[in-house]
């Protein structure tokens, strides 16, 4: 049973369609990707799971006493707490269940035959494991951690930036563990370090989870399913977001195969309706509607296919640079630079040269410095020492404020400053509607003010006014921040056809994987190390070498662990099902000694069927193979225990 169904759901503001008898559900353990371009209906779609707004037709069904919890674009926080009491209000069930269960699980010692209370402390029980709650302080300690809060945690919640907020309101969510999280753009105001984190927090806790993001690693690695809202109508694809790609590219080639087939049959019906006398017209008036029907639809398939068709080239497509231009061209020569920020040193003695046609991804973790080194690229601050050279050319540059618009002035007036209605892009003179249309602006688009748009309509205006500049090098911070898929993909397409170099920061992987030839990589005390690798092989070293580092840290150190270890427990849960599988085996083990003897006899076997109870066979011994493993976990975790405490 679905823990939500929504049955053919209707949803319009004003005159715009947005949900057209959309039928959704999620199951418990499904996480589920919602992807499609800005304003397809996303946030709709969650808020109406949510149940924040309600649709115009349709149903919404919801499994009885399931919690749904919504990460909120802007967090509200009490005013008077800290950012660790803002984690531990988030938590009040949790850590009331915890105390409920240490008092009666107190009372049973005394009274260890009332089954009342064992039923009570069996229900806390599950309630704790479920949300993973009898080593919560632990938790949350990581979380503070990884999430780049620790040092924040005795601070007021509401003196942090709106990122940092974020970061507070999604480490509390998902300590909670509700039965269903809905995640709006989660890995936004993270790094990569942060993201990891989560997506391992998510895999290892087994959240029921639906999310909108337009990070398709994180897509790739999370999803267990994604459900593309597109015209209208949902869409649903299992697994992660290659997957998706894979299974859209087959949608591609049935519909073409399709059209093929309707075009035929739309010839032959052509043909009979040629031959046809006024009579036979008459007596087939439904043939004859039935050509006019099918004259529409093959009119309709051909955009609809070239659509589909466009957003994968713009998705699996890598565009090869011609070689116009010298590389041997310096842009920027940077020597023994050094920067600091207060008492925080960012960028030590960093030496490098920045050469035309260079594609440099500038990566890192939060605060470490990257967008400081974009702005003394762009000469808006000077080093403490070192020196930097600066090639004459012309630079295009993308801030995250998007400080190149003016919120009064509508397209036309931001694209054709002085007059007309044409633009001209890198040698190619164009309608500004055309260009438009490129990154996704429908015509009425044209005479809204820039003020009236939302984050990530101005980011696809601000990257499509950069594009028609005649510039030698683009700087970018943070492209990717508020856009969907689909613009991604258009940003990536343009990128890989400029003709200069590009500098950019991001955190955005497969976006610096697919973009990038070189990396700055902020280490950390400022120093910054200069990579031809792809981000996702830098990552995985990385993560190997940290490993590693642990596993030496981990044997020096070994009362640290020892103390750590102290805490951990068996649950309740845990201790039951452990005195319960040696004996769930053993009858499973005789059970499969009965059937192979059976196998071993046709007398035996022929009365069942011996396909029935050769598929019964393989079923109890892959049974009796996930029995044995758990055993084997939870007894080499009590072992574990014991000879720790």
């Amino acid at each position: 049973m679905a823990l939500i169904d929504l049955i053919e759901v209707k949803k319009s503001f004003e005159a715009q369609k947005i949900l057209c008898n959309a039928d959704f559900h999620i199951d418990e353990n499904e996480r589920i990707a919602i992807v499609g371009k800005n304003g397809s209906g996303k946030s709709t779609l969650m808020k109406i799971i949510a149940g924040t707004i309600l649709p115009d037709e349709g149903e919404r069904i919801v499994r009885q006493n399931i919690t749904i919890k919504m990460l909120e674009q802007v967090p509200h926080f009490d005013p008077t707490l800290t950012v660790k009491d803002a984690i531990l209000q988030q938590l009040k069930e949790i850590n009331q269940a915890k105390k409920e269960y240490e008092n009666i699980a107190a009372q049973i010692a005394d009274e260890p035959e009332n089954e009342e209370l064992l039923q009570q402390l069996n229900k806390l029980a599950n309630f704790l494991d479920y949300h993973g709650a009898w080593n919560i302080e632990e938790k949350i300690e990581r979380v503070l951690v990884e999430f780049n809060l620790k040092e924040y945690e005795k601070r007021l919640v509401t003196t942090l930036s709106g990122g940092e907020q974020r970061r507070v309101a999604l480490a509390g969510l998902l300590l909670q563990k509700p039965d269903i999280l809905l995640l709006d753009e989660p890995t936004n105001h993270l790094d990569v370090q942060m993201v990891e984190f989560l997506e391992e927090m998510i895999l290892k806790e087994r959240y029921t989870l639906i999310f909108v993001s337009h990070d398709r690693y994180f897509i790739d690695n999370i999803a267990t399913r994604v459900v593309e809202v597109e015209d209208c109508e949902l869409r649903s694809f299992k697994g992660g977001y290659s997957e998706y790609l894979r299974q859209k590219e087959e949608l591609l080639q049935n519909m073409q195969k399709q059209h093929e087939n309707l075009l035929r049959l739309l010839k032959q019906e052509e043909e009979w309706l040629n031959r046809g006398v006024k009579a036979r017209v008459k007596r087939n008036e439904g043939r004859v509607k039935r050509v006019k029907e099918l004259r529409e639809q093959a009119k309709k398939n051909p955009a609809l296919i070239k659509k589909i068709q466009i957003q994968l080239e713009r998705e699996k497509k890598h565009f090869n640079r011609e070689e116009g231009i010298s590389k041997k061209k310096v842009l920027f020569e940077l020597k023994d630079i050094t920067k600091k920020v207060g008492e925080k040193l960012l960028i030590d003695n960093f030496t490098t040269r920045i050469l035309q046609k260079d594609t440099i991804a500038i990566v890192g973790k939060n605060g470490s410095g990257k967008s400081t080194l974009l702005k003394l690229l762009l000469g808006e601050i000077e080093p403490d020492s070192g020196i930097i050279k600066r090639g004459d050319f012309r630079i295009g540059y993308f801030d995250q404020n998007r400080s190149m618009l003016d919120n009064e002035k509508n397209l036309i007036e931001t694209f054709c400053p002085h007059g007309g209605d044409r633009v001209e892009v890198w040698g190619r003179n164009m309608h500004v509607y055309g260009y438009l249309k490129n990154f996704l602006f429908p015509k009425e688009f044209l005479d809204k003010k820039i003020g009236s748009l939302s984050g990530g309509e101005k980011n696809r205006v601000a990257l499509a006014l950069l594009f028609t500049k005649k510039v030698d090098c683009l700087i970018l911070d943070e492209p990717t921040n508020d856009l969907d898929i689909p613009t991604i993909n258009i940003l990536e397409e343009y990128l890989q056809k400029f003709q200069g170099s590009v500098i950019f920061v991001s955190h955005d992987r497969y976006f610096v994987d697919k973009i990038a030839k070189k990396l700055f990589i902020f280490k950390g005390n400022g120093h910054i190390e200069e990579s031809y690798q792809s981000y996702s092989e830098y990552l995985a070293i990385e993560k190997e070498i940290q490993e590693l580092e642990n596993i030496v840290k981990s044997s020096k150190t070994p009362k640290q662990k020892r103390v750590k270890i102290k805490k951990e427990k068996l649950s309740y849960k845990e201790q039951k099902r452990l005195e319960e599988l040696p004996d769930l085996i053993e009858k499973l083990e005789e059970e499969i000694a009965k059937i192979s003897e059976c196998l071993n006899n046709p007398e035996c076997y022929e009365k069942e069927g011996i396909v029935t109870m050769s598929q019964e066979l393989a079923d109890k011994e892959l049974l009796h193979e996930k029995l044995l493993e758990e055993f084997l976990e939870l007894e080499e975790k009590r072992e574990r225990i014991e000879r720790e405490v």
